[in-house]
């Protein structure tokens, strides 16, 4: 009796610790992980909300990038830290959707090691190819590649990557077949089919629109369901002819799994203050983004959805992490 008396007290107390915690949280900095490495487009959208969050909450907001093994490495830090909301992950659709199709050795899961606080935003790409493919809508492409199976090239920033995706899903879609040249980076990518050693490529509608409009590359439709704001001209493909098709890079902050909900609620509520300051709307609209700001259960179930989508994907066309 003395014993279950004691060892009630004690949980008594530890929750009376932990409740004193949640209800003052922050106390301390929160780190907020990148799993990929410093200088690109993931980092410099965490950096920037940081420094709103930080202002906000008069605590600093690090951001620390483990890059390494397409985003496992920084992913797997925060899947197995502490789950009290003062280490968090920036995923992305790679991060949280794909990567558990590429590596079957994972030491977490990429869905359920995770508490989603929410989606930030998405990017759409653009399909582009060099003026010298003989086509200039996605209807006259499909038709192009039927007739030339295996002729075309499409270029991509890797085995796996967004950009490849893009092009694998359009594939299955379409019936047609083009033949993979994967790139270290989707920016030697990029300058190869500007060069015309490639065909084609599905690339993130910030660094390709500006080749578009110098007419070193045609733009064919944007992965979105809807027209990108920066190329309100460019169709999607969608509704150029392939209905129904979407392929999004979206970001999105996660907890580790089990993170109290009055943390995630305080937390989907700083992030998506910072995501209102004009600092934060401009970076993102100059990359193309759409502001999401989505709630946590929305944010869940998107990643569910997206998971299922793209591991049919990877399995159908037989991709694997190289």
């Amino acid at each position: 009796m003395i014993k279950k008396m004691r060892v009630l007290a004690a949980a008594v107390i530890a929750f009376s610790t932990f409740a004193v915690s949640a209800s003052s949280f922050p106390e301390k900095p929160i780190t907020l992980v990148v799993p990929f490495a410093s200088g690109g487009s993931t980092d410099g959208l965490a950096r920037s909300i940081a420094e709103r969050v930080t202002a906000s909450i008069g605590k600093p907001v690090i951001v620390e990038n483990r890059a390494g093994a397409g985003g496992t490495i920084g992913s797997a830090y925060v899947a197995k830290s502490q789950p009290d909301g003062y280490t968090l992950l920036l995923g992305t659709v790679s991060t949280s959707a794909v990567v558990g199709a590429l590596y079957s050795n994972l030491s977490y899961d990429p869905v359920s090691s995770f508490t989603p606080i929410m989606e930030i935003a998405s990017v759409p790409e653009i399909m582009v190819v060099h003026p010298s493919v003989p086509v200039n809508s996605v209807k006259e492409f499909i038709q192009y590649a039927k007739a030339n199976p295996g002729k075309l090239t499409f270029a991509s920033g890797g085995a796996g990557t967004a950009s490849h995706l893009a092009a694998e899903l359009f594939m299955n879609m379409t019936g047609t077949k083009m033949t993979h040249v994967p790139y270290k980076g989707s920016g030697p990518a990029l300058l190869d089919v500007i060069a015309g050693h490639v065909n084609v490529m599905f690339d993130v509608v910030m660094t390709s629109n500006n080749h578009v409009k110098s007419g070193a590359l045609k733009a064919l439709g944007v992965t979105s369901l809807s027209r990108s704001s920066v190329a309100p001209s460019i169709p999607t493909i969608s509704e150029a002819g392939v209905p129904g098709y979407e392929a999004i890079v979206w970001f999105g902050m996660l907890a580790p799994a089990n993170t109290p909900a009055d943390i995630a609620e305080r937390l989907h509520k700083e992030f998506s203050l910072a995501l209102k300051s004009p600092k934060v709307q401009e970076l993102l609209a100059g990359q193309g983004a759409e502001v999401i700001a989505s709630r946590p259960k929305e944010f869940a179930e998107k990643i569910v959805s997206e998971k299922n989508k793209w591991h049919k994907i990877v399995k159908e066309a037989g991709v694997t992490s190289q």
